[in-house]
Parts: C-alpha cells; structure tokens; sequence
C-alpha cells in the first residue's frame, strides 16, 4: 500500500525521478559486484539500478513496494540509524535521497541516535539540523576504504548552518567532494530546491569543494560539467557558505573587496537586530479598535503593533499610518500588560474569558508568570522584513510602534542617523548583501536571520563606487534572485 500524503510528509518522503536515480547509480557504481546502500530506499527505485543492492526502510508499505520492484535486493524493513548501530556491514557504494525531516520533528530517540553515530563516525552535528545531515555522515561510516556515495541534498547544503559540519566532515573524509547546484527545481511540488552531492574515495581527505552551476537537471557523466573549486579555507572564509560560490568569479572578488572599501559597514556595526517579542497568542493579544470598544479596555494597556511585514510600508510607520490602520478596524491594538500593577474589572473580565482561559494553557502563557505578561516588547528605531520577494524593506518607526517576531527590530547604535542607514539601503550593494546574507526560503522567498542581517554591507559614508562596480552588483543581485527562483 502506497503511504498517504500525511504519512509521506511525516517521514520526509520525497520520490525521485527515475532518471535522477540512475544517473547517480550509474556513477557510483564501478563495477557490477560493487555493494551499493540506499539508507532510505522508499519504493526501490535507486536499488533497481543496480543488482546487489541493499535497502533501508522504515515504512512498511514502501518496504513491501521496493521489494516487489527489486526481488533481488535486500531491503531491511528498519529504522535507519538503529540499523546501522548495529550492522556489520561494509559498501563500496551508497546513493540516494535521504528524508528532510526538520529538526522540530526530528527528535527523541531517533535523533539522538542519530547525532551519537554521526560523532562516533567524526562530525559534530548539533541538535537544529534536519534529519538528511545525519543520514549523510553516517552512511559515510558505512563505506569502505576507496568507497564512493551520491545523494540528493537540499539546497540548503549551501547556506544552513548545521551543513557546515557535515560538509567539513565530507572534505575530511573524501578524496573528492562535489556539488551540483541545480537553478530549476528538480521536484516541482517542493518549495524548497535541491542539489546533488558527488564523494569519492572514503578514507583521504581533500582541500577542494569542486561545483558545478546547472539550469536544470539532464543526465550527465561525471566530467561533462564545467567546474569551480572552491578552496575550503576560502569555503570558511566565506561564511562556511558555498551558495556565494554560485556567482560569477568577478562579481564574488568584486563584492569581497568593496567589503573592506572605506565607508562600507556591516549593518551590525551601525545598527543591532532582534526578533519582536512572542505573545504566545497572536489573535488574542491583539485586538481591533471595534473589540477594544466592545470589551472596554483601557487606552493605558494599549500599544501599537507590526504585526507581519506587509503591514509596513514603503518608508516610515508614521501616525498618519497608525490612523489608518485604526480606521481600517486594523488589529494593531497590542494588549501590553507587563507593568501593570493592578488590572481594571473590564481587563480581569477579557482575561478570564472562554477565551483567555484557552489561550492560558498554551505552551508560551503557561510558562510565563503572570502568563498575560509578554515579555521583550520594545519600541525599536526601525523594522526589518523577515521574508521578502525581491528584497527586504528597512522602515523607519516614528509612530514609536512595537512588533512581533515577524518582523525585526531594529536599534541604531552611537547616534548613527537611521535616514543615512535608509539612503544606504537603497544601494545596489545592499541588494546583492542581502542576497548572500541572507537565504533562500522556498517559493522564491528571502529570509533574514538577526545575525545574517548584521552581516549585509551599508555603504553608509558615501564610499565612491566605479560604474563597472555598479553594475557588476546590480547584475549579481538579479543572478542570485534566480537562484532562489524569484519571480
């Protein structure tokens, strides 16, 4: 029986095309006796390329579907890291594509398998990475000396933190490491993208991340594509982010040198970034002027919020914003209850609602003394865009609102003029800063972490820049938008 759809997202469940699969087979395997792996096989069809092949699968109805489609393979019906905790066993080869399970939902006993086999083998992999980090690392503990793997990876091997660990394990480990980088989607019903991971010669180490830039997936032989090799010092040098590799080489020299350019800052220098506060209960705690009406709640417990990123607008939240918002029945109306010493009956009356009592058992609320109490709400000279489309606005906040977590705050630091920092913003640099700073969220979104926003370069002194710098950034930027499939 085929998994459901709930099931299959549960377990990470992706199915490959076939031709991905056997492209990846067809060059992983040497020779016919090699034994080749598929840590998660699903339905078999990476074992069906290859005779004496040995699958892991935790899903009863894909373990039975991969046994109807190669009877000649084994297929261990398992949890993968359980096996392997276990196993004797040794392979000249491995490919597949390994379940991307988000660290949330990967947990308990699994994970902690998983990251103690993943140490045991030689790569630290903290507790916020997903699941396909693990299954990597310790199908490489599985390899034999000179052995070769190929797998479908996430995108995200180029950016997310946690891939760090696990590609420096790779380039400890590898003789040879190889990225794919794939621009068109190679499972058009993800939002995310994904690449394809190459490693030969298990047991000797390389200095080289070599990558290869594709439009799109086509079958191909290991030495058809053009090759970049990135130095893996120059790897950490860039901030353990090989995404920025995925520019032209005059754009990557030009961005790196304009970075030590007199006048040029990190944002993180003139300004600090911090998520809003968490109410715990959004649609509670916020309300519209109409219910603050109706529930009689006094203006003293009131405050302004940001709520999400498409409620700023293009420059400055202003009153003349807060008044529309206001008569737009907006709800902006945070309830802000922090220091109050003592609540009027028309406040008790709210919070002890059907309602109230509801929201009070919430994981936030209940964790909280007293659990109406939101803590962290500041007033920030600014906001910053969590998630953007083309690129994330920086808004001035002289209406002095406050925000939740999905926007950002942001605070000047030694008097520095937010109207400079504006004017900075609107510079081709920080186009191109935003796009190497930041990642790619899925859907042709850009995401913007605190410490990755105080990492984008602000030509805040009036630096000069050469028209052939102008437009080097503005034709990088517009590449890297591509990247992340915007528009």
């Amino acid at each position: 029986m085929i998994a459901s759809l709930e099931s299959r997202k549960r377990l990470g469940q992706v199915f490959t095309p076939d031709e991905v699969a056997r492209t990846l087979v067809r060059w992983v395997v040497r020779r016919k006796t090699d034994r080749l792996l598929d840590p998660s096989c699903g339905d078999g069809r990476f074992l069906a390329c290859h005779a004496a092949s040995t699958g892991i699968e935790v899903d009863p109805g894909n373990a039975a579907l991969a046994r109807e489609r190669v009877p000649g393979a084994s297929i261990y019906r398992a949890e993968f890291f359980r096996w392997a905790s276990s196993t004797s066993c040794r392979f000249e080869a491995a490919a597949g594509n390994p379940p991307f399970i988000r660290y949330q939902h990967f947990a308990g006993k699994t994970r902690q398998l998983a990251l103690e086999l993943a140490e045991k083998v030689g790569a630290n992999i903290n507790g916020l990475a997903s699941s396909w980090a693990s299954f990597l690392v310790v199908t490489a503990g599985l390899l034999k000396p000179g052995g070769r793997m190929a797998f479908v990876v996430p995108a995200e091997i180029g950016h997310a933190p946690y891939a760090s660990p696990v590609l420096s394990f790779l380039c400890s480990r590898f003789q040879q490491v190889r990225i794919i980088a794939i621009r068109e989607k190679l499972f058009p019903s993800l939002s995310e993208g994904a690449w394809l991971l190459f490693a030969d010669g298990f047991g000797s180490p390389t200095d080289v991340i070599e990558l290869s830039l594709l439009d799109r997936f086509a079958s191909f032989t290991w030495t058809d594509q053009p090759t970049k090799r990135v130095a893996v010092s120059s790897w950490r040098d860039a901030g353990y982010r090989l995404r920025k590799f995925l520019l032209p080489e005059n754009a990557l020299v030009t961005y790196q040198s304009i970075a030590s350019k007199p006048g040029v800052s990190r944002l993180g220098e003139v300004a600090s970034t911090s998520i809003g506060y968490v109410s715990g209960a959004n649609e509670f705690f916020h309300l519209r002027p109409s219910e603050v009406k109706r529930y009689r709640i006094p203006g003293d417990f009131l405050r302004i919020a940001i709520r999400r990123s498409r409620q700023l607008p293009a420059d400055c939240v202003d009153r003349q914003t807060v008044k529309r918002w206001i008569s737009q029945d907006e709800p902006v109306m945070l309830l802000d209850l922090t220091d109050a010493q003592e609540l009027p009956s028309e406040l008790i009356s709210y919070l002890d609602s059907e309602r109230g009592r509801e929201v009070k058992k919430g994981y936030k609320c209940r964790n909280r003394d007293p659990w109406y109490a939101i803590p962290d709400v500041r007033v920030p000279d600014a906001f910053l865009s969590y998630m953007s489309g083309r690129k994330p606005v920086l808004v001035r906040n002289d209406a002095k609102c406050v925000c939740t977590n999905s926007v950002h705050a942001v605070f000047r630091k030694n008097g520095m003029s937010l109207r400079a920092i504006q004017r900075a913003w609107s510079h081709p640099l920080v186009d191109l800063s935003c796009e190497l700073e930041g990642h790619p969220l899925g859907g042709g979104m850009l995401k913007l972490e605190p410490r990755e926003a105080s990492n984008i370069l602000v030509p805040i002194d009036g630096p000069q820049f050469s028209p052939s710098e102008l437009r080097i950034l503005k034709e990088a930027a517009a590449e890297m938008r591509g990247w992340r499939n915007y528009g």
